[in-house]
């Protein structure tokens, strides 16, 4: 196994809850390596961190790895299945009374702005 891979596994495999479902592939071409890396959708919070900085913090120390071997390392996280959320781009709402407003209502504080 190569470095960068079993540095990846190593590394995974002790931040997830579910060590079994880490799955890594290898694959070498003329723009580098791609590791792609897919993982229980349960752990994809822990392996993506707060705004990415697990995530970031990985593909960093793999550029290591991989400038010591003389190679572009690239990391893929998969996306697991059911994992995308729906509506990205709503805003969540914390407050009850908000969430408990009908569309119709809602549709009638926008026509007053």
């Amino acid at each position: 196994m190569s470095d960068d891979k079993a540095f990846l596994e190593y590394i995974v495999k002790a931040l997830v809850d579910y060590p079994d479902d880490v799955k890594i592939d290898r694959t070498v071409d003329e723009m580098g390596v791609l590791i792609t890396m897919t993982v229980n959708a349960a752990d994809m919070g822990k392996i993506i961190g707060r705004q990415g900085n697990t995530a970031k913090a990985i593909r960093t120390l793999l550029r290591v790895i991989g400038m010591k071997n003389n190679a572009r390392v690239n990391l893929k996280i998969n996306e697991p299945e059911g994992g995308k959320i729906e509506n990205p781009g709503a805003p969540v709402s914390t407050s009850s009374s908000e969430s408990s407003k009908s569309v119709d209502a809602a549709l009638e504080d926008l026509k007053g702005i």
